[in-house]
Formats: C-alpha cells, sequence, structure tokens
C-alpha cells in the first residue's frame, strides 16, 4: 500500500506526541482537554552549558506553593464542572498542566506540545489511528503567570488561533490584539495599575521617587507608562532601575548603593517576588529601614517577600492586590491533598517534601540528596497532617490570583456549554451556523469566549472587553506585623475603582497605614522642602522641576497652601497680607468730608464764600460812596458773585465721587474763572481806554456803557461754556476706581478727555494774561479809579498758583489729584479776592476821610498833573533841540504853566474854594474838575 509509510510515520509521531513536554506534569484524559502553565518553581538552576556532552533540561529550583494553590484551583474547578449536572453535561472535562518554572524556555517547551498535539489533529488520521491513548486536542489554555512568560506563549498559540487565558499576566503590551490574536485575561491591565500609582504618589504629596521593573515584557511597559503618568503630575524620579532574579552579587549591591544614597525615600516596584527577593535581601543585610515600598500585584502578596524575616525593611509597603474572591469548598479540597491520592498530580509529592522539609519513599530528590547536593531529610510516610504545618498553599483567606483562575476555567466551560447549547440559525458562524462540540477547533471556541457574557455562580459578571480583558478593581493593602507572631498580616487600607470618575477612584483610609511597621505619620519624599504658605516654589538652574527653593510671593500676589507652584493675583479690589498667605480688602479713599484734610479744605472754601458775601455786603450797603462808585459798582457786584462761585466750585471736589459730581466739578470752575477774569478784563480795559483818550467823548460813552461791558463779560463767559459743552458731549467725566495703588482704592474722576481740560484752563490762563498785560500797562492809573496795581498782584497769584498746579496734578494720584485742584482754586480765588477788594474795604471801614470827593479829585489831578508836566518837559526838550539847530536865538522862558478850565473864573470854583495847586519848578500849575455829576459817574 503507497499510504503505509505514512500510516506508520504518523502513528509513531502520535504516540510520540502523547509523551511530549516536560516530564513532570498533572495530567486528566477527558472528552475536551484544557491546558494550563503555573509557575510551580521561582526558576531554574544556573548551568552553563559548555556543549562538550549533550545539553541537559535545566533544573526547576525553588517550590512556589502560591503556584502550586493556583494549579490546584484549576484542578479543583475542572472537577466541580464536571460533577456539575447543569454545566456541560455527558462531557467530562480533561487537562495537561506544566510547570513553567517562571521561564520562558520551560514554558515554551510545555506549549509545543499543545501546539504539535494539535497539529497532528487537524491532518485527521482518525482513518489510520485507533490508538487507545490517543489525547484529543487541548482546545484552550489556562495561563501563564508572569507577562514575559506568557507574551512568548501568545506569540505561539496565535498562530494556532488556540485561545489563553491568563489569570496573572497584567502588561499592557498583551492589550495588542494585533500581535496577541488568541489572549486574554482575568486580571487588569497594567495600564490601570500605573495610573493607580501615580495618583498614589500624588495623593501623599510625594514628588521624589525611585522606580524599579524587572527586565521583561512586565516591567518595562509599566514604568514607561508610570514615567509618563508622573511626568503628567509633576512629580520627578530620580532613580530608574531595572532587576532580575539572575543579576550577578556586583549588580545587586551597586542597584542598593544608589538606593541608599538617594535622597528619594519612595521605592516604587514593578516586578515580580523571585525577581525582587535578591534586591531585598541585600537591602535586608545593609539594614536600610527607611524606606516607602510602593508595590505592583505582581508581589505585592508574594510569599517570597512577606517573610517575617524581611519585615524590618519592608513592613509598611504599600501595595495593590486584586480584588479578592470567594471559591466555596476550595479550602476543604486544598487540605484533602496526598501524595497517595492524587496520582496525576505529579507535583504532589515535591509539595509534600517542601512542606515537611522530608522525602518521600522513591524521590528522585532523595538520591540529590545522597550525593550531598541538599541537606539531609528524614522520610515521610505521606500521611502527615497538612493542617497542622504553616504554608502559603493554605493561605486562602484572600483569594486573587486563585480566583482569576477559577473564573479562567469556567470561561472556558461556559463557552463550550454555549457551544452545546447553540441553536442552528443563532450561532456565531458562517450563516449563522453552530459550532459541532464533539468535533470543533480551538479558533472556534476562541470565537465564543470572545463573545462570552454570564453571570458565575458568586453572581459576578464576566465578559471581556475591546482588549479581550476583564474589568477589575484594586485592592490597596499595607503590610503590617502580626502581634502574635510576627508573621506579615495584610491590611486592607483604600481600593482602586478603574471605572469611577477622576478624583474618585482612589480611596485610602490613612488611619489605619503604619508606615515602617509602626508610624502613623506620611514620610517625607521630596526633593525639596516644601513651601510654607505665602511663598512659591523657584526653579533651580540644572535641577529637576522637583528640586526648587521657596521664593516668597510678590506684593499683591498670595499663596493659601504648602508647595504652591505659582502665587494667585489677589483681586483688584484686594491685596495681599504680609505674610501673603491671603488678600483683603483694599481700603477705599477719596478727599472725604469728614478726614482732617477734607474739613481743612472745606472750611477755607467756606471762609472764601463768607469773606465773599461779607465785602458784597460792605460794597452793597456804601454803594454811594465814592470808592465804590469808582471801581465800577455793578462790575464789582458780578466780580464778588463769580468769586462766590469760584469757592463754592471748590466744595464739588470734596466727598465720594459720582459720575454727575465729575461732571459737574470742572465746568463749574472753568465757568467761574472766566466769569471771575472777565469782569477784571472788561473793568480794567475800560477804565484804561478811557484815561488814555485825551478828552472824553461821547463815544467813549456810547460804546463803554454797562450794557457793552455785560455783554463783553456773557461773551467770554460763553466761549467757556461751549468748550464745556463739547467736552461734556464728546467725552463725559466719569467716577472710577483706581487699583494701581497697593493696599488703597481711590475712588477719582477720569477726566475723559486731558484735552478738553487743557483748553478749559488754558482758556482760562489766556484772559489772565491778557488781563494782566492791559492791568499792567493801567497800574500808574489814579489807584481811586482803578485797583490796577492789585490787579496786577492777583494775576501774578494766579499764574504762579496754576503754573505750579500743572506739574502738581500729574504728578500726584488718587485723592491729592482733587485735594491740589482745591488748593489751586482756593489760593487763586484768595488772592483775587484779597487784592482786589480787602484794600477798598479797608478804606470804607476804617479810613472813612479817604473815601470822599476831594480825595477822589485829588488824586485825578495829581494824575493829571503828571501827565501834564510829562508831556510839558517833553515839548520843552524838543524846543531846546530845534534852537540848538538853530543857532540858539531864542530864550526859554523859566517857568512853564499849565490850566486846565471849565469856565472862566480862574482860579477859583463857583463855589468861592480855591482850586487844588501844585508848584512844579518855578511855575503854578492849577488843576480844576468840574465834570457834571452824571458825566463823572459815568466815567466811573
Amino acid at each position: 500500500m503507497p499510504f503505509a509509510p505514512c500510516y506508520l510515520l504518523l502513528l509513531g509521531c502520535t504516540c510520540v506526541m502523547s509523551t511530549y513536554g516536560p516530564h513532570q506534569r498533572a495530567q486528566m484524559t477527558g472528552d475536551i482537554l484544557l491546558g494550563g502553565l503555573f509557575p510551580i518553581h521561582f526558576g531554574v538552576a544556573s548551568k552553563d552549558q559548555d556543549l562538550a556532552a549533550r545539553p541537559e533540561s535545566t533544573q526547576c529550583v525553588r517550590f512556589n506553593f502560591r503556584g502550586f494553590r493556583w494549579l490546584q484551583t484549576m484542578i479543583f474547578a475542572i472537577e466541580e464542572i464536571n460533577n456539575s449536572s447543569t454545566l456541560l453535561p455527558n462531557i467530562t472535562l480533561g487537562y495537561r498542566i506544566f510547570d513553567t518554572c517562571n521561564t520562558v524556555s520551560k514554558a515554551l517547551e510545555a506549549t509545543l506540545s499543545f501546539v504539535a498535539q494539535n497539529k497532528i489533529d487537524s491532518l485527521n488520521l482518525d482513518e489510520f489511528c485507533n490508538c487507545t491513548d490517543h489525547i484529543p486536542s487541548t482546545i484552550a489554555v489556562v495561563g501563564a503567570a508572569g507577562s514575559a512568560v506568557s507574551t512568548a506563549v501568545a506569540n505561539l498559540l496565535g498562530l494556532f488561533y488556540i485561545p489563553q487565558i491568563s489569570y496573572a499576566s497584567s502588561s499592557r503590551l498583551l492589550s495588542n490584539k494585533n500581535q496577541y490574536k488568541s489572549f486574554m485575561r482575568t486580571i487588569p491591565s497594567d495600564e490601570y495599575q500605573a495610573t493607580a500609582m501615580a495618583e498614589v504618589i500624588e495623593y501623599f504629596q510625594w514628588n521624589w521617587v525611585i522606580a524599579v521593573a524587572s527586565d521583561d515584557d512586565y516591567g518595562r511597559p509599566s514604568i514607561e507608562k508610570f514615567e509618563k503618568e508622573m511626568e503628567e503630575r509633576d512629580i520627578c524620579i530620580h532613580l530608574n532601575e531595572l532587576i532580575s532574579q539572575y543579576m550577578e552579587d556586583l549588580e545587586i549591591q551597586a542597584l542598593a548603593d544608589r538606593i541608599e544614597n538617594s535622597s528619594a525615600k519612595v521605592i516604587v516596584v514593578f516586578a515580580s517576588g523571585p525577581d525582587m527577593e535578591p534586591l531585598i535581601k541585600e537591602m535586608v543585610r545593609r539594614n536600610i529601614t527607611n524606606r516607602i515600598w510602593i508595590a505592583s500585584e505582581a508581589w505585592a502578596s508574594s510569599s517570597l517577600i512577606a517573610k517575617p524575616e524581611y519585615l524590618d525593611v519592608v513592613a509598611g509597603t504599600v501595595g495593590f492586590a486584586l480584588k479578592a474572591g470567594h471559591i466555596p469548598e476550595l479550602k476543604e479540597f486544598l487540605q484533602q491533598v496526598q501524595p497517595k491520592k492524587d496520582g496525576h498530580n505529579e507535583f504532589v509529592r515535591e509539595f509534600w517534601e517542601e512542606t515537611f522539609n522530608c522525602y518521600l519513599k522513591d524521590s528522585p530528590r532523595r538520591q540529590e540528596s545522597d550525593n550531598g547536593s541538599t541537606s539531609f531529610r528524614p522520610l515521610c510516610t505521606g500521611e502527615e497532617d497538612i493542617t497542622s504545618v504553616e504554608t502559603p498553599y493554605l493561605d486562602y483567606t484572600h483569594l486573587r490570583i486563585s480566583y482569576n483562575v477559577y473564573v479562567a476555567v469556567y470561561a472556558i466551560a461556559q463557552a463550550l456549554q454555549n457551544i452545546l447549547t447553540c441553536t442552528p440559525g443563532h450561532g456565531l458562524f458562517a450563516n449563522n451556523s453552530c459550532a459541532d462540540i464533539k468535533k470543533m477547533e480551538a479558533w472556534q471556541v476562541l470565537k465564543q469566549i470572545r463573545h462570552l457574557k454570564y453571570t458565575n455562580s458568586a453572581g459576578g459578571k464576566v465578559n471581556f472587553d475591546e482588549n479581550f480583558d476583564l474589568g477589575a478593581n484594586y485592592t490597596i493593602i499595607n503590610w503590617h506585623r502580626s502581634a502574635e507572631d510576627g508573621s506579615v498580616v495584610f491590611e486592607e487600607v483604600g481600593y482602586y475603582n478603574v471605572y469611577s470618575k477622576r478624583g474618585g477612584k482612589l480611596v485610602i483610609d490613612k488611619t489605619k497605614i503604619l508606615w515602617n511597621g509602626f508610624s502613623l505619620e506620611v514620610p517625607f519624599s521630596n526633593c525639596s522642602e516644601e513651601c510654607e504658605p505665602g511663598t512659591r516654589k523657584g526653579i533651580i538652574d540644572s535641577m529637576p522641576t522637583c528640586c526648587f527653593e521657596c521664593s516668597e510671593c510678590s506684593d499683591g500676589e498670595y499663596s493659601n497652601h504648602k508647595d504652591a507652584s505659582i502665587c494667585i493675583k489677589c483681586p483688584n479690589n484686594s491685596w495681599s497680607s504680609g505674610n501673603h498667605t491671603s488678600c483683603f480688602l483694599k481700603e477705599i479713599e477719596f478727599l472725604s468730608w469728614t478726614e482732617p484734610f477734607g474739613i481743612a479744605l472745606a472750611i477755607c472754601a467756606v471762609l472764601g464764600v463768607v469773606l465773599t458775601a461779607f465785602v458784597m455786603g460792605v460794597f452793597v450797603k456804601f454803594r454811594n460812596t465814592p470808592i465804590v462808585k469808582a471801581t465800577n459798582r455793578e462790575l464789582s457786584y458780578l466780580l464778588l458773585f463769580s468769586l462766590i462761585c469760584c469757592f463754592s466750585s471748590s466744595l464739588i471736589f470734596i466727598g465720594r465721587p459720582h459720575d454727575w459730581m465729575c461732571r459737574l466739578r470742572q465746568p463749574a470752575f472753568g465757568v467761574s474763572f472766566v466769569l471771575c477774569i472777565s469782569c477784571i478784563l472788561v473793568k480794567t480795559n475800560r477804565v484804561l481806554l478811557v484815561f488814555e483818550a485825551k478828552i472824553p467823548t461821547s463815544f467813549h460813552r456810547k460804546w463803554w456803557g454797562l450794557n457793552l461791558q455785560f455783554l463783553l463779560v456773557f461773551l467770554f463767559t460763553f466761549v467757556q461754556v461751549m468748550i464745556c459743552v463739547v467736552w461734556l458731549y464728546n467725552a463725559p467725566p466719569s467716577s472710577y476706581m483706581n487699583h494701581d495703588i497697593d493696599e488703597i482704592i481711590f475712588i477719582t474722576c477720569n477726566e475723559g478727555s486731558e484735552m478738553a481740560l487743557a483748553f478749559l484752563i488754558g482758556y482760562t490762563c489766556l484772559l489772565a494774561a491778557i488781563c494782566f498785560f492791559f492791568a499792567f500797562k493801567s497800574r500808574k492809573l489814579p489807584e481811586n479809579f482803578t485797583e490796577a496795581k492789585f490787579i496786577t498782584f492777583s494775576m501774578l497769584i494766579f499764574f504762579i498758583v496754576w503754573i505750579s498746579f500743572i506739574p502738581a496734578y500729574f504728578s500726584t494720584y488718587g485723592k491729592f489729584v482733587s485735594a491740589v485742584e482745591v488748593i489751586a482754586i482756593l489760593a487763586s480765588s484768595f488772592g483775587m479776592l484779597a487784592c482786589i477788594f480787602f484794600n477798598k474795604v479797608y478804606i470804607i471801614l476804617f479810613k472813612s476821610s479817604r473815601n470822599t470827593i476831594e480825595e477822589v479829585r485829588c488824586s485825578t489831578a495829581a494824575h493829571a498833573f503828571k501827565v501834564a508836566a510829562k508831556a510839558t518837559l517833553k515839548q520843552g526838550t524838543v524846543s531846546r533841540k530845534k534852537s540848538g539847530s538853530s543857532g540858539g536865538s531864542s530864550a526859554s522862558s523859566p517857568s512853564s504853566s499849565v490850566s486846565l478850565k471849565t469856565n472862566g473864573n480862574g482860579g477859583e470854583t463857583p463855589s468861592g474854594r480855591k482850586k487844588p495847586r501844585v508848584s512844579f519848578g518855578s511855575g503854578t500849575v492849577m488843576l480844576s474838575l468840574s465834570f457834571e455829576e452824571s458825566r463823572r459817574g459815568s466815567l466811573m
């Protein structure tokens, strides 16, 4: 037969495959076979292979009691399913479970047996092979534990679409479904754990930590994610180290040196127990006890580290553990283990020997002991009481990884149940067909598990997300020392809810945490001492951002919590306190009626009004006296009224500014002053023109009557009024709060337009300059007719005040701006009142002898004489010059005589009184004024 050689070859392969894989295993046949990968040992013995002889398989060392419990949990779950009448009835589940020894090479060796068997079955050789010991294909694999091991296994199983459900591999790289097509897990991804650890660091306000990770596919991705989370929170990592259980002693010592010399007291570790053990041993040897360890779930409850002899170093560890579950009747199952009963589980014998520190009869390890490779151990009977010893195997108080194994087995069983009960037309496969459970393949089981949604016996919902991960929460534990026997106690102190909103995910009860095993005070792990409130963190050159110096907040800024990155600027209406920890409301200031300065200015203004009113009263009472008449009493009344307005306008500058006050005070001041100066200007100019005219004519009387004088005053004032109207229309002043001054808010007036204010004051000063010019020109006129000299002084005072006002106005701020303007108004008003009127009032009240018509005539005569004398002297000088040029033929008279006559009565008046005479040289000048009363009144 042509197929005979092939048949014999394949039959031989089938027999070989039935025994392929590591020699030590747990195996039981069944209708459907599940694979299992568990770390029954922590590692392999390091042995150089010089290839001088055939290479031998490496030996696994250090028995892992927790790993054995996980294996037992898988067996318990399978037996429970086989004994169930509702789940997979009439179908028996079998298993093939291998030891990975926490090593990739051992795990791949076991995985090849799963893959090879499936490959043989895919050739459909049933017609050629009727072997009674034929082992069915492995339709799913539970495992492995370590992420690095699961990564290697997933690459191989994914080629054949064999579903793999890990119970402890949390590397976020395994969420890549493009690369790991058939990988699933019942443990949350480290994507969440790295974030949770960063939140714990932030919660305790640490910013200076050490990061340690295992040098594999579990540690490297985790620490990379952790670094990003720390960077987002402005937390610095001082040291970033990789470790492995296979590191040389010198490397471990160098790492311990760096940790010991670091100022960071918090060490975050993403590593497994075996990888951590060498470092912890070195830390214990050096007695480095003032460190806080933050443990990932891979070693948060590791029996390798959680030992009483290590507690001086690791007490107070804060770890992330998986949420514990409850498995009914598992306790009894674990206690029933016995070498004589569990013949299908070859790991039981080694477990028994390691637990009781003995050797069973015919044990291969006994031969090694006889050769001196291990210490002496007595023989075991195999019937010892397992409950009489303390072992991590029986630590079922907090089932975390064991529960994940239990869930993984039941997830596969539930998927098989869905295949078994599938109704044609409602399946997951082509044309909604169903898989045949007797001829199903691994890829069909994978499809069914991906769409699995069910509620387990404990009421928990089981379904895989888009990354084929089961969502879960973390329990935060704290390592305490038991007061009874000194062992490690895992105290639950909080939890981390992956699905809560940000800010509510992390919950920690700080009162339950014992730091370093005894202290309730949170340790300090910062690069710099914390900055007290009122200061901020300042950058130090060439140092990380977590290393800073504390700088006091600037004035107007505050910080009310420790370690503030920036100082917060106080609101506009507030200012920082002396220690810059808070803000207080600024004091509001303005030129108030109640403050001494405001009261003094108000008193001065009222005094000015009263004095002006008094002068007006005097002028009204003595209105028919020569001095009052001589000063043009109608304009004097108007001038006194304008001075009252000037004094009154200064009161508008006092008090809390409001919009109406701001719009009123500058126009009131400007119009009042223009009215005042206009009166002085018209009065002074009129007298000057009259006296400069040789003979007062009807033209002067007509054009310089009262009507024209008031018209000119009105026109001058109207210009100022129009300036104010345009100002108020285009840019009206308004009140505003000036926040530019420290600790004080000045309520002032915003003038709206500085140019308009300049026009207002400039126009007033222009009129004052013209008035000063006319007053200066008429300063030698008779004093009884005009106050020319005093007006000149008043205008000088006015200019001095307002020229000084300009720089003072622009150099002051706040309420002093109003005060400066009030002082300027009052000073210039008092100057004009005193210079123009006080002398007149003094004469009227105290020198009534000078307030007569004769005094007025004498003053006028004296002025006329002086003018005539100057004219005569000038004419004589001219005549002498002419005579000198003609030869001096004519002689000049020794005296000159000037006579002003209004009638022909010579030197006497009609009343018989003698005319006033003034001697000048050798001649006599007789002056006479005989204007009618009405005419004189018009001139005055």
